[in-house]
């Protein structure tokens, strides 16, 4: 993939949550951290654009300091003279329906040199009497392409057209179809009535067939399917699809999984910041820079240096030959033993680090037989060691 005019470089991102623990004075600016981090990756590889799954913002209405520091950092690296290498040849208005209705490096008043495509998440959905997000904010600031918005129009269960943004680059031909986020159950039954989501294909122009076009889907939805009902079986998806982007999701499983008999690779990129503490949230945070030429594509992992380490334990006190049931004294310092070692590991040099963060840790206690001891009172000893200790 070396031609460089005919290979189409897209990084990709999701669940980035900015303004989480806003008001947290250690936390607070670990989620634009982050960002900051991924919009210089970009530069730093000279992609062609920024792809994001959904949930950019943590916030449906953000606050005016979390905007304004989204817009700096998109502003920072976004707005330059470098040339945009690729173009959009489906009709924009269907794409961008807003006021503009182009993608934003063609406005002649803007100086575009990365472009950034985003759908919705579940976090900054549209609302209101004009069915707006906060990611039309930005979009009318044209720092962003916000695509994938549906309008659940029809009777009933209601119905969608999802029109794939058309890219080409060279010889190299995306189509990428974005569906912002529907509540689960609704998109669940919408999958499962006939004519209820239909997806619209790349028509013929010349020279070009409908199989010249890799076809990507980015969706946010739920996919562990606790309840099959409120998640989105990957089997409803159309099996043209090349390659499926799953934001939503905060566990990194970015390498690319096959679908057994659907054809297509799914990559979940995971969030870039920790929103909740659970062995999932703990795994290394990566994004992916995905190369495109024809119908091949090489996925490239990368891991994200600022993220805050985050370390998480499960410990059975009946499993562990040094706690005594009826000495509370030694459960505490057993813990106490965990805790300091996880602190430790934390605190190590790494490769995928950049700079030393108080880390989160978290344990689960299984206190099967044996006496609780009271998590606030332990958690206590740990203060300016990390910004938060977990036990349960």
């Amino acid at each position: 993939m070396e031609d460089d005019k005919d290979t189409l470089r897209i990084l990709v991102a999701t669940d980035c949550h900015l303004g989480y623990m806003e008001k947290d004075e250690i936390r607070r600016f670990d989620s634009f951290e982050a960002f900051e981090e991924i919009c210089s990756l970009a530069k730093q590889k000279e992609v062609d654009f920024v792809l994001l799954g959904g949930d950019l913002f943590h916030e449906n209405k953000p606050s005016r300091s979390t905007l304004v520091k989204t817009i700096e950092i998109l502003r920072r690296y976004c707005l330059n003279d470098l040339p945009v290498k690729f173009q959009v040849v489906s009709d924009q208005t269907v794409n961008f329906p807003n006021r503009f209705g182009h993608v934003n490096y063609e406005d002649p008043h803007f100086n575009v040199g990365l472009p950034v495509f985003t759908i919705h998440g579940n976090h900054d959905d549209p609302a209101g009497v004009d069915n707006l997000s906060a990611i039309d904010i930005l979009s009318a600031c044209n720092l962003v392409n916000y695509f994938g918005k549906m309008d659940l129009g029809g009777s009933g269960v209601g119905q969608i057209a999802v029109h794939p943004v058309l890219v080409k680059k060279g010889t190299t031909t995306v189509a990428l179809y974005g569906l912002g986020n529907i509540r689960d159950e609704r998109l669940n039954r919408m999958f499962q009535t006939p004519h209820s989501v239909q997806w619209m294909r790349p028509e013929s122009q010349e020279g070009l067939s409908v199989s010249d076009w890799f076809n990507i889907l980015v969706l946010h939805q739920n996919r562990i399917k606790t309840n099959p009902k409120s998640a989105i079986n990957e089997h409803f998806l159309p099996r043209f699809l090349d390659f499926v982007v799953w934001g939503h999701e905060h566990e990194c499983l970015i390498d690319p999984q096959e679908v057994p008999g659907m054809g297509f690779h799914i990559t979940q990129p995971g969030s870039s910041v920790a929103t909740s503490l659970i062995d999932g949230e703990a795994k290394p945070k990566h994004v992916l820079l995905l190369e495109i030429k024809g119908n091949q594509y090489r996925p490239n992992k990368i891991p994200l240096m600022t993220v805050r380490p985050f370390e998480y334990a499960e410990v059975v006190l009946k499993d562990e030959a040094d706690v005594d049931p009826n000495d509370q004294a030694s459960v505490l310092e057993h813990l106490d033993k965990i805790v300091r070692n996880l602190i430790e590991k934390s605190s190590q040099p790494t490769a995928s680090r950049s700079e030393a963060k108080l880390p989160l840790v978290r344990i689960k206690v299984d206190y099967s037989g044996f006496s609780t001891i009271n998590p606030q009172r332990f958690g206590q000893k740990y203060v300016g060691k990390v910004p938060r200790t977990l036990m349960h």
